[in-house]
């Protein structure tokens, strides 16, 4: 299916929650695609339209990042100079999460956040309660079929792609680095050196998605009204 519109995204998200099961959608792409600012667009714009008897809380927004592996165990493990890697994750405990959320039988399920000041996962920081009827969920490797990974996909309903343009994409992180400390130069061979050789790892799962968001509606989402 091509999308031309955010609109487009909107219809699509909504008929998979109908007739009031819950559903769960994937979004995923390489770092600095913009996954996250579609998955909080969407959810915002969700919310303030909800079916027939529902209310706001029909939606809710839960990413991958609060599976995040704490920097005291990714220190004991020696793998925090690549931090972001698919083995910094506890991929097992985000499958299982997905589970419960798609058993659908709990009153409330408590998932973990990411506080990006501190660069820490934070535990129980995301509530979900029993009216959510589609969950967003949006992290870059959601459609990795490798190790614990591959327990994840099962669980969604779709799964969707960024696919930003390359230039951008690194231009976003480098920026998203400084912002959060590090020194410029810093920020660049991080990009370089980790962020990039992620990224590569994710292109290849692009074959798995359901839907493919390209780059001028990604863009036009970054900045509205811009295009």
């Amino acid at each position: 299916m091509t999308v031309e519109s955010l609109d487009d995204l909107l219809a699509r998200a909504r008929a998979l929650a109908e007739g009031g099961r819950r559903a769960l959608l994937g979004i995923t792409g390489s770092p600095g695609s913009g996954k996250s600012t579609l998955a909080v667009t969407l959810t915002r714009l969700l919310r303030q339209a909800p079916p027939p008897g529902r209310t706001a809380e029909w939606v809710a927004y839960v990413p991958m990042d609060g599976f995040h592996l704490a920097d005291v165990e990714l220190d004991r493990l020696g793998r925090r100079d690549r931090k972001g890697a698919p083995d910094t994750f506890d991929a097992a405990g985000y499958a299982a999460l997905l589970r419960r959320l798609r058993e659908d039988e709990e009153e409330m399920v408590y998932a973990p956040g990411f506080e990006r000041d501190l660069e820490q996962p934070i535990a129980g920081s995301i509530p979900v309660p029993r009216a959510a009827r589609l969950i967003i969920t949006e992290g870059n490797y959601i459609l990795l079929d490798e190790g614990d990974w591959a327990r994840v996909r099962p669980w969604l309903d779709e799964v969707w792609y960024c696919e930003l343009d390359p230039a951008e994409r690194l231009q976003r992180l480098i920026r998203r680095h400084v912002r959060f400390g590090k020194p410029q130069e810093l920020a660049v061979s991080w990009v370089e050196e980790v962020d990039q050789r992620n990224a590569a790892l994710i292109a290849a799962t692009k074959p798995r998605a359901d839907l493919v968001v390209p780059d001028a509606l990604l863009q036009s989402i970054e900045h509205p009204g811009g295009m």
